[in-house]
Parts: C-alpha cells; sequence; structure tokens
C-alpha cells in the first residue's frame, strides 16, 4: 500500500486513490458528532452561496459553518461540536461549510474514494482502508484555512498511516495532549471562547471514540456524506 501525506488545497487536488482529507479542529470531528447525534444527511459544500441555496431547496435544512473560525451571517450554527446539541439536529438535513475541510472536499476530484478523517474516528477509517486495501492511500491534512499547515492534522494522518502499517505510535496520547499547547492554544484563550471554546478542544480529541467513517457520495444535488460502521 503506497500511503503519501499530503497537505492542504494543493495535497487536496494531488490526492489520488483513497483520499482522506482530514480536518481535525474542527470540521470532521464535528461531522462525526453529527452523524453520532442523528443528523438524516450530512451535505458538505465549498461556498456560502451553495449553503444558502439549499435553504431555498429546502427550508427545514440546518446550515452549519464557519468562515475564519466563527459562525457564518445567517447560519444556524458554526462548526463547534459543543454548541449543537442532538435534538436540533435530529432528523434533520445539515449543509455544512468550513474554511478547510469541506474545501478538500471538493478539491479531491483525482481521488477514487474519499473519506472524512479526525482523530475521533481515526481507528475506524484504518480498518475500513485495510479491507479495501487500495494501492494507494492519500492522506491529506488540510490545516488552517487550507493554507497553512496544522499539528493536528499532521499528528492524524501519522497516527492513520501507523495503524495501517501494523505499528501504532506508542505516543499518540501524549503527543494528542501536547496539541493544547501547539496546535490548539486558541481554545484554550478566555477572550476567544465564543469562537473557540475548550469544550470544542477535548470533544475533538477525544481518540478514536467513533467505530464509523464517513465516506463522501456524489449524486445529482451534490456531495453526501454516507456514514459506514467498521468496528
Amino acid at each position: 500500500m503506497d500511503i503519501r501525506i499530503l497537505h492542504l488545497l494543493e495535497g487536496a487536488r494531488q490526492a489520488e486513490g483513497l483520499a482522506v482529507i482530514i480536518d481535525v479542529l474542527r470540521a470532521f470531528s464535528l461531522e462525526c458528532y453529527l452523524a453520532d447525534r442523528g443528523a438524516a444527511e450530512l451535505r458538505p459544500v465549498a461556498t456560502l452561496e451553495e449553503a444558502f441555496a439549499w435553504r431555498q431547496r429546502d427550508p427545514e435544512a440546518l446550515l452549519a459553518g464557519e468562515r475564519g473560525g466563527a459562525k457564518c451571517e445567517g447560519f444556524d450554527f458554526g462548526n463547534s461540536p459543543s454548541a449543537i446539541p442532538a435534538e436540533a439536529v435530529r432528523g434533520r438535513r445539515v449543509i455544512h461549510t468550513t474554511s478547510a475541510g469541506t474545501q478538500g472536499l471538493t478539491h479531491a476530484v483525482r481521488a477514487g474514494q474519499i473519506l472524512t478523517g479526525s482523530l475521533v474516528n481515526a481507528a475506524a477509517v484504518a480498518a475500513y482502508i485495510c479491507r479495501q486495501q487500495p494501492e494507494t492511500v492519500s492522506l491529506v491534512c488540510m490545516g488552517n484555512a487550507g493554507v497553512r499547515e496544522a499539528p493536528e492534522d499532521l499528528l492524524c494522518a501519522e497516527y492513520l498511516r501507523s495503524l495501517l502499517r501494523g505499528t501504532p505510535l506508542a505516543d499518540i496520547d501524549e503527543r494528542i495532549r501536547a496539541l493544547r499547547w501547539h496546535g490548539g492554544a486558541h481554545f484554550f484563550d478566555k477572550n476567544k471562547q465564543a469562537v473557540f471554546p475548550e469544550a470544542d478542544f477535548w470533544l475533538c480529541t477525544k481518540r478514536d471514540r467513533f467505530p464509523f467513517v464517513l465516506r463522501a457520495q456524489r449524486d445529482a444535488l451534490g456531495l453526501r456524506m454516507e456514514r459506514v460502521n467498521v468496528l
């Protein structure tokens, strides 16, 4: 298995084979929580215009996402897993757009299959890939806004690679804890809690919490995330 670690939007464009688009803080951690909380459908989109077009098409759809980390104006929710209760999303279609993660999904046009990646379901992602046995695996670290590398996404990619090689990182939990100071410090800034609540950091770094993957499927309406139970 040829395992490649790629970076940012250019990495997403280069991704081939089975691509894992990684956004730990917070896009694809959030999507796992939304799936677990009973969202009927997750639809990632690249632009605000696409999100608002969905509201015209389906007035019951919920809009969630961020620009610069903050909730988009006119949206129901931001990109915060701690701020979206299960009762708000259960049985609802959620349209999701972010500065990095969802951009990577739409840019990965050369990939044969696309999964999302985060620490909260990394073991499930690795198990799914091992069952598929693709020739090429592209682990794409989306970073900050898709243009600056982020330690948490690289760590997730390295953890996935170690699982795929059968040599799990012995220091993975120590390295996750270190993200508090290197990559996640803004979640502990008292002046930024309205946008980056501390609770989000802890939710997004719960390693291997979920036993499923989210696989991107394209239909006549665009991208749709399909939950596939693995573990």
